[in-house]
């Protein structure tokens, strides 16, 4: 038992000391050439101004006579021209039903006399059931994007289009008829609505939105150039006009985004010509923008003034936003700043060494550590942005996203031998 016991004292001895051995030769190992390396990837940086402000357009609140039931005839950000309908105000329920009945009677009358000037031919039933097919895609994504208002259109629209293809089945010996019984109770009936429906049309020329939030007489594009924080800080929605049910229209293509910053920021941006701004919920896409105004000082800070002219009927809802200036992107291959190295050490055939000054990274290439110039195009806190300077002609010493960039080595020269690390 004692002679059991003492072998296996010895053998977890040579154990510890076997374990002991290999983390100490990792050690010399790896102070003798602490090799670190990292893989370049593309990366791209964006020097920003947090912002939080107001949305400012000409608009003018339609006459909120509704005196009646009200149903709306422009979509949200819609373009209305001079005179057209913007609503429709109907004296009571049955009036409404009324119109109900009259755009149902319509839709099928339009049906009917599609089936019969079609004459059934083969190629109106091949257009019909590629439309078919495509309001049905169509309604699909909607419905999948929670676009409600698109999948209704989409929905009317189907449900025509699967009316007419059913009509090409039953022939058209009687269409005449039914198309004349139509015609007469459609008429009748518009007689009928005649004097109970009263129409809400567009003064000017515009871009319809439902939504009046009390703010549209409260703060103008002329105000802004005189506006200082404390009054933009100030502004409050006019309560009584943000009942209005009917709506507002939407002068010219102009919009304006008022926001107070730093004057030495906003003296910056000023000069800057054409930005970016990039709302930070309501809109996906950055918006070009130009600084229109900066307003006058107060307490080293003032309302700068951002104009846009495009995209304005996707804007018809923005009002309080926070956003972001966007002054610089720059894009390139991320390293870190160590990797980053000033001058290349070759060997030629008879071990002789001769130092260059090139900016460049050493990457690891097969076995081997080989140099390869760039040009950095933005310095971050730990990190540079480069691109690669080789020629074209010169593929191999392009510096590619991907590539083992070296870190740390010791005795670094273009050729040295890196082995597995």
């Amino acid at each position: 038992m004692k002679e059991s016991a003492l072998g296996t004292k010895l053998l977890m001895l040579a154990v510890t000391i076997c374990v002991l051995s290999y983390f100490v030769f990792q050690g010399l190992e790896y102070l003798s050439d602490p090799l670190t390396t990292t893989l370049a990837y593309e990366y791209q940086v964006e020097e920003t101004v947090d912002l939080t402000g107001i949305v400012v357009r000409q608009e003018t609140v339609l006459p909120d006579e509704t005196s009646g039931l009200l149903q709306l005839q422009r979509a949200e950000g819609e373009r209305v021209s001079t005179g057209g309908t913007v609503a429709l105000v109907y004296a009571d329920q049955a009036s409404l039903d009324r119109q109900k009945e009259i755009e149902e009677l319509t839709g099928r009358l339009e049906q009917l006399q599609f089936a019969q000037e079609a004459a059934l031919s083969s190629d109106v039933t091949v257009k019909l059931d590629a439309q078919i097919l495509q309001s049905l895609l169509d309604y699909r994504a909607s419905i999948a994007a929670n676009r409600l208002d698109k999948a209704e259109e989409y929905e009317t629209n189907l449900r025509s289009l699967v009316l007419k293809r059913d009509y090409t089945y039953t022939g058209t010996e009687d269409l005449s008829g039914q198309i004349s019984d139509l015609q007469n109770q459609i008429k009748s009936l518009r007689a009928q609505a005649a004097s109970s429906v009263r129409r809400i049309t567009a003064p000017f020329s515009g871009i319809y939105s439902a939504v009046v939030d009390g703010y549209e007489a409260v703060l103008t594009p002329e105000d802004l150039k005189t506006l200082t924080p404390s009054a933009l800080s100030a502004v409050r929605p006019d309560e009584a006009a943000a009942s209005n049910q009917v709506g507002k229209l939407i002068e010219g293509d102009a919009w304006y985004y008022a926001a107070a910053m730093d004057t030495e920021q906003a003296a910056e941006l000023e000069e800057a010509g054409t930005l970016t701004l990039r709302f930070t919920k309501g809109v996906e896409r950055d918006l070009e923008v130009e600084v229109y105004a900066v307003g006058p000082e107060e307490n080293g800070r003032a309302v700068v003034v951002f104009r846009g002219t495009k995209n304005l009927p996707q804007l018809t809802l923005l009002r309080e936003q926070s956003a972001q200036i966007i002054r610089e992107t720059a894009s390139g291959i991320r390293i870190p700043q160590e990797a980053l190295r000033a001058a290349t050490i070759t060997v030629d055939e008879e071990g002789n060494r001769t130092e260059q000054e090139a900016l460049g990274v050493y990457c690891v290439v097969g076995m081997e550590a080989r140099f390869k110039p760039v040009e950095v195009v933005y310095r971050g806190d730990s990190f540079v942005l480069v691109r690669s300077t080789a020629e074209s002609n010169q593929e191999k010493l392009r510096l590619r996203p991907g590539d083992e960039v070296i870190i740390s080595a010791t005795d670094l020269y273009d050729g040295k031998v890196v082995g597995n690390h």
